[in-house]
């Protein structure tokens, strides 16, 4: 008999057969028609979005340098949220939904966005593409974030405070330095050391050299893997293969101190971004929108706030529930436990 364990994947009376509609497709995309709105590019807005993520992270050093001490330690902290936004801006360009024209989305990805906050973004693209062709699959380069939720509460505590001490992040690190001796990531290693050189010589030069260690190197690999494993296990922590995406990504209502903090750019729509992949992010709220009235994402299926799905994902599912001030959050099914991921892909997991 095959063992069975809680996952995350909510149960199929709230997945509700209800495709295709009068305006989404049986696979839940956009009709053409409505298809060709959604999937609009804005130039202008996202080279505006580039420049402020750039002058807001200038500001908080600045600002962070005048302020002294206090200052230093404001700036160190929201710098986490900032590697969040370059990462996301990075995802719109590996999914090369930033600028219409190719060229101008790689190099803006590459050298403007991923290179210097220490994102590959050529890499990132083809395991990435494997993730979305089939989430959970053999070829799923996340699945070590993903398998084995919901855990006991001091599990996911232990792993988070790995993440804030920095020992994830020195991992990152040393793969990054390995990398320039492997054939196959040795030009993206190579760019982001030099763009880090760079930015470091540029620090130096203005009279701070301290900037680079304490408010870019020092938040990238503490306070963004806090971040990052908090919004990926947001994503798809104890979900499964499946090809109904509501049983392969989370969904949660999106709040403003979310998209401050955690998913920046309308990355929390994660699941209309997994129906459609190829819907940029100022779209992504039209889109789930549209999920929503088909009945597609029923308001049992939507997480309340990130912190009831959080609550969830470190209790056994059958036993979950949502903060007493909120609505309940979906009810999760019994289901063959997928297959772990191999040994080596597999970080430590205390």
């Amino acid at each position: 008999m095959a063992t069975t364990t809680p996952t995350m994947v909510p149960v199929p009376e709230l997945r509700p057969e209800v495709l295709p509609t009068d305006r989404l497709t049986a696979s839940g995309k956009p009709i053409p028609e409505l298809r060709v709105e959604l999937r609009r590019i804005s130039d202008v807005g996202n080279a505006w979005s580039v420049f402020a993520l750039w002058a807001s992270t200038i500001a908080i050093v600045v600002g962070g340098i005048w302020l002294g001490p206090v200052g230093w330690v404001l700036a160190f902290l929201l710098m986490g949220p900032q590697f969040a936004r370059f990462a996301s801006l990075g995802h719109e360009a590996a999914h090369r939904l930033l600028f219409n024209n190719k060229r101008i989305n790689d190099w803006v990805g590459r050298w403007v966005l991923g290179y210097p906050s220490f994102f590959p973004v050529d890499l990132y693209r083809r395991g990435h593409m494997a993730h979305h062709r089939d989430e959970f699959g053999p070829d799923e380069p996340d699945m070590a974030f993903y398998y084995g939720y919901p855990v006991a509460p001091e599990v996911l505590r232990r792993r988070l405070k790995r993440d804030a001490w920095g020992n994830s992040g020195w991992k990152n690190l040393k793969g990054l330095v390995r990398g320039l001796s492997m054939e196959s990531v040795r030009p993206s290693s190579r760019r982001i050391i030099g763009a880090q050189v760079v930015l470091l010589a540029l620090c130096a030069a203005l009279g701070y050299p301290l900037v680079w260690p304490l408010l870019w190197l020092a938040p990238w690999m503490t306070s963004w893997r806090v971040i990052n494993r908090l919004r990926s296990i947001a994503e798809h922590g104890g979900m499964q293969r499946s090809s109904d995406r509501r049983a392969t990504t989370h969904a949660v209502a999106q709040s403003r101190m979310a998209g401050f903090i955690l998913v920046p750019y309308n990355i929390g729509y994660h699941l209309a971004h997994h129906v459609d992949m190829g819907i940029p992010w100022r779209n992504l709220p039209a889109m789930d929108a549209e999920l929503r009235a088909a009945g597609y994402e029923p308001d049992g299926l939507v997480y309340p706030s990130y912190r009831a799905l959080w609550r969830a994902l470190c209790s056994p599912a059958s036993d979950s529930t949502a903060p007493a001030a909120e609505a309940p959050a979906p009810a999760a099914a019994t289901s063959p436990s997928p297959s772990p991921p191999a040994p080596a892909d597999r970080p430590d997991r205390g």
